[in-house]
């Protein structure tokens, strides 16, 4: 599956966004060595945090399906913004642990701009089970 493809499932699965105080829905997808491919969107919350956003929806969902970071070959991440979507420090975090550092993230737009990045280049100092 090349990036363009994940990127559209991404873009479906922004359309099952619960975003009724931002208005700013986003869409992930996690692809597998397998081929499967999970989706995540982000959910907000009155109590703002207590929202989850796409990027944490996706890889858990992948997680509670059996898969580890092994098993994950890309990401994409999909809004609705003037230059592709970049995660927030909390996605960040969790990337850095959950998804492998030099495996493709792809942040992209409506528009079709994709940016291909990684975790160490999004976190290049993070925070893990090491500093513990």
């Amino acid at each position: 599956m090349d990036k363009r493809q994940l990127v559209s499932i991404a873009t479906e699965a922004r359309d099952l966004s619960y975003s009724p105080y931002s208005h700013f829905a986003v869409g992930a997808a996690v692809l597998c060595n397998d081929g499967t491919v999970f989706c995540g969107a982000n959910v907000e919350n009155s109590s703002y945090g207590l929202c989850m956003c796409a990027e944490r929806n996706a890889l858990y969902n992948a997680l509670m399906h059996g898969k580890s970071s092994e098993d994950f070959e890309a990401l994409a991440v999909v809004a609705d913004t003037d230059a592709p979507v970049s995660p927030c420090g909390a996605c960040r975090q969790v990337l850095s642990e959950l998804f492998p550092s030099q495996k493709p993230i792809y942040l992209a737009n409506l528009e079709g701009n994709i940016q291909e990045t990684n975790v160490e280049e999004l976190l290049p100092f993070a925070f893990s089970g090491d500093d513990l």
